[in-house]
């Protein structure tokens, strides 16, 4: 198969298993159309659709399609009736002589033919290019246009498609979502050679197929960074939520060479929020993910390095140098580190709230699957700030939207504003005393066991959609034996060191630890995973520029 330059993304496509033809078919397009078209030469059907199939796969676009009609093995309407499945919106023409042009006046019907040309078709300026002409005209007014480069290819109540989903929509990366039951979706499968058994599928920029991929690989195949450019750092922040990518800004922005090391995407539980209205500076509120991506473009442009899916699971002390382990058996090290490892939404305790999990129980947002809660009714666990702005979020499409708390009201752990706001909305209501005993399905959510804690009495109620606010627990477990925790994991510092004057056994330096420093010099915690933090985002984003002020003195005196 012989091309020309990728730099025209569209295809014309011809096949002819003469050479002679098809060298001189390919000439003649390349003549009038090889400027704004790229032409795409192939000798056999199964060439052919093996090329169109990579086409497929690449995002590329084909706007019409040439084949003769004797070839061997698989003549010219046999190929366009399987081009169509992959090229629906292709227009299809039938190279044929004279005696075929009955095979050809039936072929409308079976593949639907949009034009047959008789061979030979000299000169091209009267007998093909006014043919191909209208042809491409038709093309370009359907809509046929390119989409994002990435695609997912799932299932709607597929949990690690809903997890491959989320991961590419917090990460800014943009992607189409194909259902596997749909025609396009059917199609994508079947250019990759997959039945559809094991989802997702995604399809990277490149045309790389992923089945069911982890997060490291599709991170690396998506254009993420995920392998450090140097072994050695003045600051290695672990976490990338608020307070992880504040740290991040002010410590490159002032000079220090700065890797931040993210689990799974940037902005935290905050990233998460579907508006955030009481954040310093944004009067009309602001989405965790408009926050979180103008932190990590404010981030890299002042030189830190951001790495997205890499799991750190350990930190020692070498000398003057903190090293950071990674799950892979690699490591970074570092003059310093700062722990911003925030905290992840406790699970619920119910029976077949995990067998649910991403087929109608989230924990989170899950802001990808709004769009699917539409004319639903919702169920959302939780009475603090970010179960009501889920609420609001979601009550704008949802038939209805009901908060199950535990306690009495929403006062003892919610935003006043917010209050007034959940008020307001007619679609949602309150359910206090109310606590989720058991959730029902086969594949999919279906039915919610409900208990008044008060009363004790149970009620079944119809349910698709729960999303699960109920409580944060620190990701600290790998530091244990290193940073001294609370008794709930979260992280001591400064003060919280030395409660009675004196500084922790194992530290050996003539003066107590800073303000936001843990027990390991030169280690520093803030954000929510420290112990009695604020737990809101203005505070995390502070306390990450004030760690970075505490390394610089820190550094100062090592």
């Amino acid at each position: 198969m012989a091309q020309t330059s990728d730099a025209a993304r569209t295809v014309i496509m011809t096949v002819d298993d003469d050479p002679g033809v098809s060298r001189a078919v390919a000439r003649d397009l390349r003549r009038r159309y090889g400027e704004s078209y790229r032409i795409v030469r192939a000798e056999s059907g199964e060439s052919a659709l093996e090329a169109l199939r990579e086409l497929k796969l690449r995002g590329d676009l084909v706007a019409v399609i040439l084949a003769d009609y004797r070839m061997p093995q698989m003549n010219g309407i046999e190929f366009l009736e399987q081009a169509l499945d992959v090229y629906p919106g292709a227009r299809r023409v039938l190279l044929t002589a004279y005696a075929d042009t009955g095979a050809a006046i039936d072929a409308i019907n079976v593949v639907d033919l949009d034009h047959y040309l008789l061979k030979p078709w000299d000169p091209p300026e009267e007998k093909l290019y006014p043919v191909l002409d209208d042809l491409l005209e038709a093309w370009r007014c359907s809509d046929f246009r390119p989409v994002p480069s990435t695609k997912v290819v799932g299932h709607r109540w597929s949990a690690r498609s809903s997890d491959v989903r989320e991961f590419l929509a917090r990460n800014q990366v943009p992607y189409r979502w194909y259902s596997a039951d749909e025609p396009e979706g059917r199609r994508l499968l079947t250019a990759a050679g997959h039945d559809g058994q094991r989802l997702p599928l995604v399809v990277t920029p490149d045309g790389t197929p992923l089945v069911e991929p982890e997060a490291p690989e599709l991170a690396a195949r998506v254009g993420l960074a995920t392998t450090p450019a140097a072994d050695f750092y003045d600051l290695v922040v672990i976490g990338g939520g608020p307070a992880g990518l504040g740290a991040a800004v002010y410590g490159a922005s002032e000079g220090l060479r700065t890797v931040l090391v993210e689990r799974s995407a940037t902005g935290g539980q905050a990233g998460q929020s579907s508006r955030i209205e009481n954040y310093l500076g944004f009067p009309d509120g602001v989405s965790g993910a408009q926050l979180t991506d103008r932190a990590r473009r404010q981030a890299t442009k002042f030189g830190a390095e951001i790495l997205t899916a890499r799991q750190v699971t350990g930190l020692e002390v070498n000398g003057a140098a903190r090293t950071v382990r990674f799950s892979d058996g690699s490591a970074v090290a570092a003059h310093s580190v700062i722990l911003a490892t925030g905290v992840s939404y406790r699970q619920l305790d119910a029976p077949g709230c995990n067998d649910l999990t991403g087929c109608g129980v989230f924990y989170g947002s899950a802001l990808t699957e709004a769009a699917s809660c539409q004319g639903h009714d919702v169920y959302i666990v939780g009475g603090a700030n970010s179960a009501g702005q889920a609420a609001m979020y979601l009550s704008r499409g949802a038939k209805s939207v009901t908060l199950l708390v535990r306690g009495r009201d929403l006062s003892a752990s919610m935003s006043y504003y917010l209050i007034q706001q959940i008020n307001e909305a007619p679609n949602i209501s309150v359910r206090a005393h109310t606590v989720v005993e058991s959730a029902h399905g086969s594949g999919r959510l279906e039915q919610l066991t409900l208990r008044d804690t008060e009363t004790g009495e149970t009620e079944l109620v119809d349910a698709q959609w729960m999303f699960v606010f109920i409580g944060a627990a620190p990701l600290t477990d790998w530091l244990d034996g290193t940073v001294l925790r609370d008794e709930h994991g979260f992280i001591l510092a400064g003060p919280d060191l030395t409660p009675d004057g004196r500084p922790p056994a194992d530290w050996e330096l003539d003066r107590p630890p800073y303000h936001l420093e843990t027990n390991v010099p030169g280690v520093f915690v803030a954000g929510d995973a420290r112990a009695e933090s604020a737990k809101r985002v203005a505070s995390a984003v502070g306390e990450g520029a004030m760690a970075v002020m505490l390394v610089h003195r820190y550094l100062e005196q090592s």
